[in-house]
């Protein structure tokens, strides 16, 4: 009966050496029972392997364990020197008078479940590493072109240019270039050039000493000393004066500043991370752009891809979207229906990365249940990816559904376009409202239901 169970049996005397060995533990380790009994039971432990090192140590001493049972998953070397994963417990035997006389063990073999496991382990890691990056997310090609070269940015240490419409991530990229690079434990500063008037950027880059203008009262350093041995990040680099444009030309190329009203030049250690998104190449021929700085901050160029040209992402970013507002708004809000994607799968998204974002926010505000609908997001989202034209379902429905379509319009109108107030007052559940604004083509004809 032993030899026909699976698990492996065996028995040892009170100095740890084999006494028993059944035919599953024979299986399970390619021992036989010829080449164990009488041996130290330490001749499964192989290099890497500690099987069966606590037995005697429990043998001397099994008081700390509960009824002198000890439990515990071990690895152990098969004799074709294979790793094996195993669970077992070994109870103690004792004579009339009380003593350890030795132990009675079984095992389990957990080699293939553990392995498996780890192969799901490693998987799981390779497709968030396809999906992700850095808080990038997207598993497109497009976006695979964009982790590599983030990646070779990071390796070396010149100027970068960042392109691609507003809203694309452009400084979460510059946000992975300095963390996957060699300043990583240096500051990081992110500055938008657009956002400070032209009459202080100047100070807030370089600083400025006690008296160089009004209000100047005393030294003041600037953003290029703060990052020092760092990174900068220049954002709407398009949007700056040739004049500021020469001054960071120097800093680039002699890797020095000089504080506004100061004689003294100071030496300065920054990566440059520049990004924009207007074309510079226009801007060179009306004079916008200086061409010795263009070609200074575009050594190497990232483009962006903007979401309307990697719609397989999105889904993945919706998923992430709705994770994070859950958190955010303490909601359990974790899909979207199947219409409601295709809706937006079929926008164009302008406003890319940013847009989607706010519109998940617009649908956390909105919704009333645990799955976002497509009424619950933004008119213009709505509108434009209406699945058929309303007037086209009107010709083809009868006296009874017409009748049936104006009782719904009403009702909207009547509850200022809340479905929840409208279902209730036809009758209707939420789902089943739902599913007739889809029938009748009604989801698409006015941006006041939500």
């Amino acid at each position: 009966m032993v030899d026909a169970m699976g698990d492996g049996v065996f028995t040892v005397n009170a100095q740890g050496h084999i006494v028993a060995w059944s035919a599953g533990a024979a299986r399970i380790t390619g021992y036989s029972s010829d080449e164990v009994i009488g041996r130290s039971c330490h001749i499964l432990e192989g290099k890497n392997c500690k099987g069966f090192y606590k037995l005697t140590e429990f043998l001397e001493n099994p008081t700390p364990y509960p009824w002198g049972i000890c439990n515990q998953e071990c690895k152990v070397s098969a004799k074709d020197g294979r790793e094996l994963y195993l669970y077992g417990n070994v109870s103690v035997l004792r004579d009339e008078r009380g003593t350890v006389v030795g132990a009675v063990g079984t095992f389990t073999d957990l080699t293939s479940f553990i392995l498996a496991k780890e192969k799901i382990q490693v998987l799981e890691e390779q497709a968030r590493s396809r999906d992700s990056f850095q808080q990038m997310i997207g598993r497109s090609s497009v976006m695979q072109e964009v982790y590599r070269r983030v990646r070779l940015a990071a390796q070396g240490d010149v100027p970068v240019l960042l392109t691609g419409e507003s809203g694309t991530g452009k400084e979460l990229a510059a946000r992975a270039i300095h963390a996957l690079s060699g300043r990583k434990d240096k500051p990081f500063f992110a500055i938008n050039c657009s956002a400070i008037p032209e009459t202080l950027i100047e100070s807030e880059l370089f600083g400025h000493v006690k008296g160089a203008f009004t209000g100047a009262i005393r030294d003041k350093a600037g953003v290029f000393q703060a990052a020092e041995g760092g990174t900068l990040f220049l954002d709407e680099i398009g949007d700056t004066s040739p004049l500021l444009q020469l001054k960071l030309l120097r800093v680039l190329q002699e890797s020095e500043i000089r504080r506004v009203g100061d004689e003294k030049s100071i030496k300065v250690d920054v990566r440059f991370i520049t990004a924009t998104n207007k074309d510079l190449k226009r801007a060179l021929t009306t004079g916008a752009m200086r061409e010795d700085f263009f070609y200074r901050i575009r050594v190497f160029e990232i483009p962006l891809p903007a979401l309307r040209e990697r719609r397989e992402d999105l889904s993945l970013l919706v998923s992430h979207f709705l994770a994070e507002g859950s958190k955010v708004y303490h909601r359990s809000i974790n899909e979207i229906s199947q219409d409601g994607m295709q809706q937006m799968l079929k926008y164009s998204w302008p406003g890319n990365i940013r847009e989607l974002r706010n519109a998940i926010e617009h649908a956390f505000v909105t919704a009333d249940g645990d799955c976002l609908t497509v009424l619950d997001l933004p008119p213009e989202i709505r509108t434009t990816a209406s699945p058929s034209p309303a007037a086209s379902i009107k010709e083809t429905l009868t006296p009874e559904q017409q009748a049936e379509r104006d009782g719904i319009l009403d009702a909207l109108r009547e509850t200022r376009g809340s479905k929840t107030k409208a279902a209730r007052l036809l009758g209707y559940s939420r789902v089943t409202l739902w599913k007739k604004l889809q029938q009748f083509g009604i989801q698409g004809s006015s941006s006041k239901i939500r």
